[in-house]
């Protein structure tokens, strides 16, 4: 018996546990082995698709004993088992609602996630800036080419221009998807009610762990809705202004090791 016996932790993979020098650190790595080592149960919720998120087990050497969501909250998957737990798709008539936003915004760039597969339409510097980070490659093709289904968008331009955006997308379409910023430049959109809260809710209801035992932490919009299932919502110090506006508990910056101050905080609750 552990003292994290029925605890589970989620974090945000990019600026959160994945710091500005593009690793996890030692001090988090530590963190981590102690806190399952002890009974808990630790993962990952990332807008990073499989293709993406994948490489950085063996990069980091990262051992998650809990399944992880990813590409937002389009899916989970659990690592242990090499299988898909849950897999969402957008709905059919995406490529058509990509194609009258392209129309309206003309310097708007999005990837869209078919499989494996990553397709671009009108790369820009955000696009190349975002693969090259993650690590995918990109098939550059007509909206009416690109194959579907899409298990999510990944819309790219500056933040004013995916404000209003985001705005426009979700008064037509608002009934049938999710459209919610993981950072500034990057909007992402998945089916209705698949968001990081949604997905984390079912691993823990598939795992037994009540609320009162789950905790998060995450540093953007795309995270609150994880964050509000959490005993105590947890946040790096860099996280977005709308992040603390909402009432995280602000901790560490990534580069001082916030999720490794998160255990140490739990460490002392339990």
């Amino acid at each position: 018996m552990g003292k994290f016996d029925g605890v589970l932790f989620f974090t945000d993979y990019d600026d959160t546990l994945y710091n500005t020098a593009h690793t996890v650190s030692p001090e988090n790595h530590a963190a981590i082995r102690y806190f399952q080592a002890n009974g808990g149960r630790f993962s990952v919720a990332t807008g990073r698709a499989h293709r993406t998120f994948t490489p950085q087990i063996e990069q980091e050497g990262l051992v998650l004993n809990a399944p992880v969501v990813l590409g937002n909250g389009a899916a989970i998957y659990d690592y242990a088992a090499c299988r898909y737990v849950v897999e969402t798709f957008l709905p059919s008539g995406a490529p058509a609602w990509l194609a009258q936003l392209c129309g309206e915004f003309p310097e708007l760039g999005f990837e869209a996630y078919h499989g494996e597969d990553i397709y671009v339409h009108n790369p820009n510097v955000v696009t190349q800036q975002h693969l090259s980070r993650v690590g995918g490659s990109q098939i550059l093709s007509p909206i009416e080419d690109m194959p579907t289904p899409w298990t999510k968008v990944i819309l790219q331009q500056d933040e004013p221009c995916l404000r209003r955006v985001q705005a426009r997308l979700l008064s037509l379409w608002g009934a049938q998807c999710e459209a919610i910023f993981s950072n500034p430049y990057l909007l992402e959109v998945t089916g209705k009610g698949c968001n990081k809260g949604a997905m984390v809710d079912r691993v823990a209801r598939l795992l037994g762990v009540s609320r009162e035992n789950l905790y998060c932490i995450g540093d953007n919009q795309n995270d609150i809705p994880m964050l509000a299932l959490s005993a105590i919502p947890f946040a790096p110090a860099n996280c977005a202004q709308e992040v603390k506006d909402w009432g995280a508990r602000v901790l560490a910056h990534c580069d001082g090791h916030a999720v490794a101050q998160a255990i140490e905080i739990l460490d002392s609750i339990y």
